[in-house]
């Protein structure tokens, strides 16, 4: 049995984060999904609670024939002992996913296999771009997974990110 790990901050989680695990889920039989900067919400950059994101995670990959854990892994600003903590919070993993540069580095330091996965439709698929939309009332449905939607809305979520967006913007 093989078991991935897969860490964003999913804020939201779109259609770029559920390619990658459709992508994942060939390679193995259980994905573990941490949720980064967990303790992170209510500002224009972390909008979701970490609650918000393992419900938008938890629906969106019901149809798949895969176990999945959403782990919180809450900020730590200690780069050198970040994958110890990572470990500490999730079921143990054989390989980790991530096309972040410096997440590559850490773990590959740490002797974990990491593998990249291409990013899809990266110029529109990404998480700033979504929430500028939330923000200007533009589509942003499209680029997201059906209960994502769902989950923004049972969270007034665009309100609120339209509310902090507007707070950030002055200074507050």
């Amino acid at each position: 049995m093989t078991r991935g790990f897969y860490i964003g901050r999913f804020q939201p989680f779109h259609n770029g984060h559920y390619n990658m695990v459709k992508r994942i889920a060939e390679d193995v039989d259980e994905l573990v999904l941490g949720i980064g900067s967990a303790g992170d919400s209510h500002s224009t950059r972390n909008p979701f609670t970490a609650g918000e994101r393992i419900m938008m995670i938890t629906k969106s990959l019901v149809e798949f024939d895969l176990v999945t854990y959403a782990v919180p892994i809450e900020d730590l600003d200690r780069n050198s002992v970040w994958v110890s903590h990572v470990q500490s919070m999730s079921p143990d993993f054989d390989i980790a996913y991530s096309n972040n540069p410096l997440v590559i580095q850490l773990f590959e330091e740490a002797g974990v296999d990491v593998r990249q996965s291409p990013m899809f439709n990266r110029e529109v698929l990404e998480g700033t771009e979504v929430r500028e939309r939330m923000i200007d009332d533009e589509d942003w449905e499209r680029l997201v997974p059906d209960p994502v939607v769902e989950v923004v809305d049972e969270a007034n979520g665009i309100e609120r990110l339209q509310m902090v967006s507007d707070s950030d913007s002055n200074g507050h």
